[in-house]
């Protein structure tokens, strides 16, 4: 058995979900031999098969993933290698030439694998999963309104109204968990962007919603995963989470209609178009999980990053205070006066044009871009479902579950050398698929305009009226930013106490850079 694979598989036993566990695990016992029995006939042209013990393989993947790949790659000597993650065959791919295929197969298709890996119900071929597919590309389209020119400009004032809000709570001065406090920013953000007024505007509802929205983000578990159908303590809570955001949301559609008045909201956009509630449903689940999160863990590492940078820092908000003078009526030293309005320096942001936003931050762009490229640890994964198909001259047989992860070219020390090092600076790779921070090839991420600009959006707020550095648990200044804990594919997030950033607002702040 490799390394962790013992611990790994012990916390798979006893963490959370003790008696229905220990029913799986007989399961699982029973269909890992089954599986042992007949892993081993494959073709010539298969991938590797990981040595030692199934289960083993299933309690690391799921928990520590990015060791249990390393170590796979490592153990086998290959650039792909196979596992059974009981019912599904894994297919592990890494390498340029494997690199590219995988992105521009057509064959890989993303949303059967995100069901697989979130414990979604298995879908019969060709009457669910089309079904599937179909609210997919609606919930694209839609996705696609929101992100408008003239939609996000009017999101620009309100994201940045939600935030001043938020900031009006913290104190003058004092610290703060950035992957609590930068996330409820983001996630407010996200609700405002992509639900409706009626819960943005509600503090306390968008609260609610962020913690049953945690409780089906932690119902996905190795148990969950790999036994969908089982009721599971786990699988209870999340479908008990899910029903109550569906009431929220069920009841809010209720409510607008009966009032007959429009908002300027993504819900309205649903009314308009008639979309039936799965539609509905669907994008409010997926996208808000999946947008909260990752932007979420994208600022919160960015200003981790700035904290222990002071150059970037400065240059950044250097770069935020001339976006300001060329765009507002007010200057900088306007919204920061001796007796400023509490909102002067989200109503200036908020005359910055979108174009501005999005063509005139190259500091911005490049600090996110590598605060990115360090924090998501993010596992790419397709599903085969069309016929055998090759990658890097190996066969991905149909149903085969296919992951690429990303460790494998931007900690590649060829492409970025120092690749732990936090470097803005740094050369860019020229090849293709050498960045991969928003998807690449076939599949890239629907939401990265929206993404990129809530970020900007936080960011510039905070760099205007705070002043922060980051510090350890006794309060003292760290030289270098924590090394993400890729483990924790989620936000990556260092040991429970490890960071926090200790902050104190701008009353007099310094002039922009030269």
């Amino acid at each position: 058995m490799h390394p962790f694979g013992l611990i790994a598989l012990l916390q798979f036993l006893w963490e959370h979900e003790i008696p229905s566990l220990f029913v799986l695990v007989a399961l699982g016992l029973l269909l890992s031999v089954v599986f042992l029995c007949y892993r081993n006939q494959t073709c010539q042209d298969a991938p590797a098969t990981l040595p030692h013990f199934t289960l083993s393989h299933i309690a690391s993947f799921m928990k520590q993933r990015h060791d249990f790949l390393a170590w796979g790659f490592k153990v086998t000597n290959q650039r792909l290698f196979q596992f059974r993650l009981l019912r599904n065959n894994v297919v592990v791919v890494s390498g340029e030439q494997g690199r590219k295929d995988f992105f521009n197969a057509k064959g890989l298709d993303i949303h059967e694998a995100f069901a697989i890996l979130t414990g979604d119900l298995p879908l019969l071929y060709g009457v669910t999963t089309e079904r599937r597919r179909q609210l997919v590309a609606k919930m694209y389209k839609r996705l696609s309104n929101v992100q408008r020119n003239e939609r996000l400009t009017d999101l620009i004032p309100e994201v940045l109204n939600d935030c001043r809000r938020h900031l009006q709570s913290w104190e003058k001065a004092g610290s703060l968990d950035p992957f609590e406090k930068i996330y409820e920013l983001t996630f407010q953000a996200t609700v405002r962007c992509l639900t409706c007024t009626e819960i943005a505007d509600e503090p306390k509802l968008v609260a609610r919603c962020k913690q049953l929205f945690e409780q089906v983000e932690r119902g996905i578990t190795p148990a969950t995963v790999l036994f969908p159908w089982f009721p599971s303590p786990s699988m209870v809570m999340r479908a008990r989470a899910t029903k109550q955001l569906y009431d929220i949301i069920v009841n809010t559609m209720k409510v607008r209609k009966q009032s007959g008045v429009p908002r300027n909201d993504t819900l309205q956009i649903f009314l308009d178009s008639e979309d039936e509630l799965a539609t509905v449903m669907g994008f409010m689940m997926g996208f808000v999980t999946a947008g909260s999160r990752t932007t979420g863990t994208s600022a919160s590492w960015l200003f981790i990053y700035l904290g222990c940078h002071p150059k970037w820092r400065h240059e950044a908000r250097a770069e935020v205070k001339k976006l300001i003078t060329s765009h507002s009526l007010e200057t900088v030293s306007e919204c920061n006066s001796n007796s400023p309005p509490r909102d002067s320096s989200s109503t200036a942001l908020s005359s910055i044009p979108l174009s501005a936003w999005e063509n005139e931050t190259p500091v911005l762009d490049t600090l996110i871009r590598e605060a990115i490229r360090l924090s998501q640890a993010y596992v790419a994964s397709r599903r085969n479902i069309g016929p055998d198909m090759y990658i890097d001259g190996k066969v991905i047989p149909t149903g085969a579950l296919v992951v690429y992860p990303v460790a494998d070219v931007h900690l590649d020390p060829t492409l970025y050398p120092d690749p732990w090092k936090f470097d803005p600076a740094r050369p860019q790779p020229k090849c293709n698929l050498t960045y991969l921070g928003w998807g690449g090839g076939r599949t890239t991420c629907i939401g990265s305009r929206l993404a990129r600009l809530n970020i900007k959006l936080i960011a510039a707020l905070l760099l205007v009226d705070f002043d922060f550095d980051t510090v350890d648990v006794s309060g003292r200044i760290v030289d270098s930013p924590p090394k993400p804990n890729w483990n924790d594919p989620v936000t990556c997030r260092p040991a429970q106490g490890q960071v926090f950033l200790k902050y104190k607002r701008l009353d007099n702040p310094e002039p922009p850079s030269s």
